[in-house]
């Protein structure tokens, strides 16, 4: 009790945080909360989450606990200081713990393996003998032959009456666990320099156009990005004839200084990244105020096959090459329907069936009209064998981007490839020491054989076992 009574507080708080529980209960919290703050979509709209506690909990307790949960910081979890202040109290509980017990490890790693007395042996977890007949000399051999048929190499030590054989391996392997320790502190230091250096955001770029800036998730507020991103180009492909999309692309470009450097065409999970900044497909969208305003792209095509590329506005007129026949463009639809009376409507404000209404004349009269659909060639076939092809409506479309920047990533990375090396070496290494002593034994030789792990205790006996059996069968073969 005098010695509780006389410990200072800072031995205190050192014994406090070398403490095994005190590691387990932060872990659990940091695991709770985050299970938490994957229930809960991070900075959602507030009608979402209630939607999500509404199937969980009943409509009945949904706003209320969204408001708790809200006060508590749970909307913005890992912003949030108590989530900061769990990842700051683990870090120090791993960097205590690891130093309170390191002067032990480090004397077992350290520790020089030399001959043990029988009675020490004798006294090892695990231990097994045989008595073989003949000599120590003579025996010698045999026992050398069965170890390194066991897969040892072990150093030899001359006794009197006989010989010892010891053998350490794998005593660096207690270090895994510090390994495993760095590394999650490695993974929390990037992490670190990913919050308070990077910043996660969106951009909205219409095609055509060029931006400087992306804004914050957090605040909406613009944050330079060192350069400008242009929008060349934006395409959707589509499931058959449904309205699922099936592959989404931007064509961008990247300007620096007043010129190209860069250009790639993007898609779900093939992102671009340049000077840090990561800029991923995330959806996509009509802008309606632009309606009208685009540039409609057709391809013309004779009934001999030459083809030629156009690009009109709403109002304009074209001559089909080779022809008395012109078009005039009258009308667009982003996504075009008929109805059971056959009349056209728009059933969408997204860009799902894209249409254009051409009226066609013939040396000035009035032939025929009617839409030429994107998404149905059949549509695009005129009586006389030409085909007028409807390419695309640009500029009237956006991509919507998801913009990182994570300077800590790579550290991140760094630490997930050490953590794997860490619990490989925790899980599946050990330290073996073995020792094998011969001595002579009322004209008989005794062979004993003691050993220690710090884990996988069985693999350990089996090698043993293996050396014992090929001394048995050795003493069998020379009756």
């Amino acid at each position: 009790m005098e010695n509780v009574k006389s410990k200072s507080l800072i031995d205190r708080i050192w014994e406090l945080f070398a403490s095994v529980r005190l590691a387990i209960v932060i872990f659990a919290l940091i695991s709770l909360t985050s299970i938490i703050g994957t229930i809960i979509e991070q900075r959602a709209e507030s009608a979402k989450n209630i939607q999500v506690l509404s199937k969980l909990f009943g409509e009945n307790h949904a706003q209320g606990l969204y408001n708790v949960f809200e006060k508590l910081g749970f909307m913005d979890m890992y912003h949030s200081w108590w989530f900061i202040v769990l990842l700051v109290l683990f870090s120090v509980n791993i960097v205590i713990c690891s130093l309170d017990r390191l002067p032990r490890i480090w004397r077992l790693v350290k520790e020089p393996i030399g001959p043990l007395s029988e009675e020490t042996l004798k006294k090892f977890p695990i231990k097994r003998e045989i008595t073989l007949k003949g000599k120590p000399d003579k025996v010698k051999d045999a026992v050398t032959d069965a170890i390194k048929n066991a897969g040892f190499s072990f150093t030899e030590s001359k006794e009197d009456g006989g010989y010892q054989f010891f053998y350490q391996k794998g005593n660096y392997s207690r270090l895994g666990v510090y390994v495993t320790h760095f590394s999650i502190l490695v993974i929390f230091l990037g992490a670190i320099i990913g919050v308070l250096f990077g910043f996660k955001g969106h951009l909205s770029l219409p095609e055509g156009s060029v931006s400087d800036v992306a804004y914050s998730d957090r605040s909406n507020e613009p944050r330079p990005l060192g350069f400008k991103i242009k929008c060349d180009n934006f395409d959707v492909e589509f499931y058959g004839k449904s309205d699922m999309p099936k592959e989404y692309k931007s064509w961008l470009t990247i300007i620096k200084d007043g010129r190209e450097v860069f250009k790639k065409s993007i898609e779900v999970n093939d992102p671009l990244t340049y000077n840090g900044i990561t800029f991923y497909q995330s959806n996509y969208g009509l802008i309606s105020e632009r309606l009208g305003r685009g540039i409609l792209i057709l391809r013309l095509v004779s009934s001999d096959g030459k083809s030629s590329d156009i690009s009109l506005r709403l109002g304009d007129t074209f001559e089909i090459p080779g022809t008395s026949f012109s078009g005039k463009i009258i009308d667009f639809s982003p996504a075009l329907s008929i109805d059971e009376g056959g009349h056209a409507f728009t059933y969408s404000g997204q860009m799902n069936n894209p249409a254009v209404f051409i009226d066609f004349s013939e040396s000035g009269k009035h032939k025929y009209s009617g839409w030429i659909l994107k998404r149905y060639p059949d549509t695009w076939q005129l009586p006389e064998g030409y085909r007028v092809e409807f390419l695309d409506y640009w500029g009237v479309e956006y991509t919507g981007l998801q913009v990182r920047k994570d300077p800590g990533v790579w550290i991140v990375y760094l630490g997930c490839i050490t953590i794997s090396i860490g619990l490989f070496i925790t899980f599946f290494m050990s330290h073996r020491k073995i020792w094998v002593r011969i001595a002579e034994e009322k004209n008989n030789t005794k062979v004993l054989v003691g050993a220690t792990t710090n884990k996988n205790r069985g693999a350990l006996e089996r090698k043993i076992d293996r050396i014992i059996s090929l001394l048995g069968k050795k003493q069998e073969g020379d009756k």
